[in-house]
């Protein structure tokens, strides 16, 4: 309005003081007079409602740089000049806030729900299953004796491979769900990681964690060995890497997790697949910061950043 209004008012401040007339039949300086005037006050115009909108369209701009998966990032209040401005700033703040604070609080119930399943799983493969293969590995061996005949052999192969499979099946209960997280603590249950990756794959692992590291919530802790978990199975699957460095180590007022690998490298985005959706996930969950950086023929290098440094 007062945009309009200084307008109008410069016309008709013209109109009062400049001598100039229309006559019935206007001259064609009358209406070169007329057209430069009107296209004057239009440029006028312009130029002020761009100044007005500028703080709309940096407003929007900057709104189109907002992602839910980096939290805490907010619109400056500062460019709300106007009043209607400053009331959509803060509304989409407030609604950033919100939309934060429900993907937070689902996304703990989900993870929750999952590591629950996992331990449930886990209990039942190892406390039925198990002991289901266990006993049918015994009788085989009892059926067999010392007998050398094919039959035997036969029943002591079967034994064989029971037992093969139950080591298996204490593997991926295992993975389910630590016991050396629950038992140990974080530093012993990612050294016990690197170790059975390194048994199973043939890649060295090597692991490293700092001395003096503030205790970790419980929840934290599932979520940093998650992304360690992980970020191990991609290097061993898809990189073909040769050597993956795991550290654990104070930041300041983080606890940096980083793995590392000498492998090839990924091509273009990797902001989805191969187990990211999950590992930013539960970044978000404890107020974590994920980052990913790949380079074909370098490697890729994996950063959780969660709240606790030196004590």
């Amino acid at each position: 309005m007062a945009v309009n209004v200084a307008v109008l008012g410069t016309s008709a401040l013209l109109l009062i003081v400049t001598p100039i007339r229309i006559t019935p039949r206007i001259a064609a300086a009358e209406a070169a007079i007329v057209i430069a005037g009107f296209v004057v006050l239009t440029a006028i115009s312009l130029l002020l409602l761009r100044g007005v909108l500028s703080p709309l369209r940096r407003l929007a701009a900057t709104m189109d740089l907002i992602e839910l998966r980096t939290p805490g990032r907010r619109l400056d209040e500062r460019e709300g000049r106007y009043a209607e401005v400053l009331s959509v700033v803060r509304a989409f703040n407030a609604m950033l806030d919100r939309l934060e604070e429900e993907r937070r609080t689902s996304s703990r119930r989900v993870l929750e729900a999952q590591e629950a399943e996992r331990v449930r799983i886990a209990r039942e493969l190892h406390d039925d299953i198990g002991q289901t293969l266990t006993a049918i590995a015994m009788e085989a061996e009892r059926a067999a004796g010392a007998d050398d005949d094919p039959r035997s052999q036969a029943l002591r192969r079967a034994a064989s491979a029971v037992r093969a499979s139950l080591d298996d099946l204490r593997r991926i209960a295992r993975e389910l769900r630590p016991e050396a997280l629950d038992d140990l603590g974080l530093a012993n249950a990612l050294i016990s990681l690197g170790r059975r990756v390194q048994q199973q794959s043939g890649v060295e692992v090597s692991v490293r964690v700092a001395e003096g590291l503030a205790p970790l919530a419980s929840e934290t802790e599932v979520a940093v060995y998650r992304v360690a978990q992980e970020s191990l199975t991609n290097a061993i699957r898809h990189s073909g890497a040769r050597r993956v460095e795991v550290t654990l180590a104070p930041d300041g007022p983080w606890t940096v997790l980083t793995v590392r690998d000498d492998g090839v490298g990924l091509r273009g985005s990797i902001e989805s697949g191969t187990g990211v959706t999950g590992m930013r996930e539960r970044a978000l969950l404890v107020d974590g910061r994920l980052a990913l950086r790949s380079e074909p023929g370098r490697g890729t290098v994996v950063e959780l950043r969660v709240p606790g440094g030196s004590p």
